[in-house]
């Protein structure tokens, strides 16, 4: 007769003292069969559910967003959007700066030129009505001071050649480095006359412009000495003319001198300083 301890155990599923129960062979059983996952790894006295004939098992993602965990769905999602958002906001921007005058344009020009210039700035000279047919290069020259006191004119500096050089070979460009000296060229052109007369309020921003970017470009120029007086000079020279075509064209370089300037504190951007601390009168 079993106590009733044996009989506690017998209920919780455990195992007494007797002999193990006849094992019935199975299907797993049979040579060549794997072994039964179930008999193999479920201990005594545990019993797992078994899926329904129907169910089946849920596939794990294998890639993409949804393979990160919740947080960073959620960090991916948001970055997305807001990626979304400044390509929307950049293509509108875009649009109202080359679209014609209208309401919007004229309530929020500043903000359109702001976002636009200088990096995103479209020129569309290459298409009409006159394609830009001529390559200009800006030349510089200075007058500067010498260890022993006296004065000495160095030789013309080519900064439109500078910029070439360093634009060449440079994958992503800055329109910066492309556009600041040619801009600033073409802003003086237009606002001065043959004389080199400035033409009111805009003439004279252009020359102290224009003024500025010599002097910062020549900082990076052993000279010798702090740079007195400065002068400028446009090299234009025509595209020669294609093989196939009968055009003749003048291909020898045309020069605008302009008169000399004495460089003085307005004229020294942050980080030129002209070998000095002040300039000179």
């Amino acid at each position: 007769m079993d106590s009733y301890e044996d009989e506690d155990v017998k209920r919780a599923g455990g195992t007494s003292s007797g002999p193990p129960p006849e094992h019935t062979p199975g299907p797993s059983d049979q040579p060549g069969s794997p072994p039964d996952a179930l008999s193999v790894s479920q201990p005594p006295g545990e019993v797992r559910p078994q899926p329904g004939p129907g169910h089946q098992r849920e596939p794990a993602p294998t890639g993409g967003i949804a393979a990160l965990s919740l947080p960073y769905q959620v960090a991916a999602a948001v970055s997305l959007a807001i990626i979304g958002v400044l390509a929307c906001v950049h293509l509108a921007m875009v649009f109202l700066h080359v679209a014609p005058s209208n309401t919007v344009t004229k309530q929020y020009g500043k903000a359109v030129d702001g976002w636009v210039y200088p990096e995103f700035e479209q020129n569309w000279k290459l298409f009409a009505p006159n394609p830009l047919q001529q390559n200009v290069a800006v030349q510089a020259r200075a007058e500067v001071t010498s260890p022993d006191g006296g004065r000495k004119r160095t030789d013309w500096i080519d900064l439109t050649g500078e910029d070439g050089e360093a634009i060449r070979g440079n994958l992503l460009p800055s329109h910066v480095q492309q556009n600041e000296l040619r801009r600033g060229w073409d802003f003086y052109v237009n606002s001065h006359d043959n004389e080199n007369r400035a033409n009111g309020l805009r003439g004279q921003l252009s020359e102290s412009y224009i003024r500025r970017i010599v002097m910062l470009r020549l900082e990076g120029h052993d000279l010798g000495g702090p740079v007195e007086r400065i002068q400028l000079r446009s090299s234009t020279r025509s595209v020669k003319a294609p093989e196939w075509s009968k055009e003749k064209t003048d291909t020898r370089p045309a020069f605008r001198a302009l008169p000399w300037w004495t460089v003085t504190i307005a004229d020294l951007p942050g980080g030129a300083r002209n070998g000095r601390t002040e300039a000179g009168k």
